[in-house]
């Protein structure tokens, strides 16, 4: 069942791409330009954490298809282990971003990734991550709908 749903998801995401105009699919961004996209809400597919900036680069996480998220991720903030039910993979822009998988955030478990690093972030594997003094910014790449489901409820911030 679940091979067959992703394959659903992935021919409609083919679907709105072949449907969209040149203007909707081409996107030219410099560092400073991305940074000036306005901030959303810590919606679909963001750790909940409404200090963490978040940027949508391209599409929705809320909708099928392709979407790019930045995520500007301020010095010292943890992100406990949780999961989402899209792949994604996600490459670190700037600062050092220690990142782990596992279900519960283990400081010897996690690498510190810095600028130009590259991780995945399996379908329903658990992670988590932090950043040191710098804080770092991520950009984080899925195939919508997201979602963000921590390991342990109590450690949601959307529940707080």
């Amino acid at each position: 069942m679940k091979r067959g749903v992703h394959r659903s998801t992935a021919i409609a995401a083919l679907l709105l791409v072949a449907a969209a105009g040149p203007s909707e699919l081409q996107r030219r961004l410099s560092p400073d330009e991305a940074l000036a996209l306005p901030v959303v809400t810590a919606g679909a597919g963001t750790s909940g954490l409404s200090r963490i900036e978040t940027r949508l680069l391209k599409g929705d996480p809320t909708r099928p298809g392709l979407y790019t998220i930045s995520i500007k991720v301020p010095p010292n903030t943890r992100i406990a282990a949780h999961t989402h039910r899209d792949d994604r993979t996600a490459v670190v822009v700037s600062g050092v971003w220690h990142f782990g998988y596992g279900p519960a955030a283990n400081d010897v478990a996690a690498r510190p990734l810095s600028p130009g690093s590259f991780y995945t972030e399996p379908a329903d594997d658990a992670h988590f991550a932090w950043t040191g003094a710098e804080g770092a910014t991520v950009y984080i790449t899925g195939m919508g709908p997201s979602d963000t489901r921590y390991v342990s409820t109590t450690a949601d911030p959307r529940s707080r």
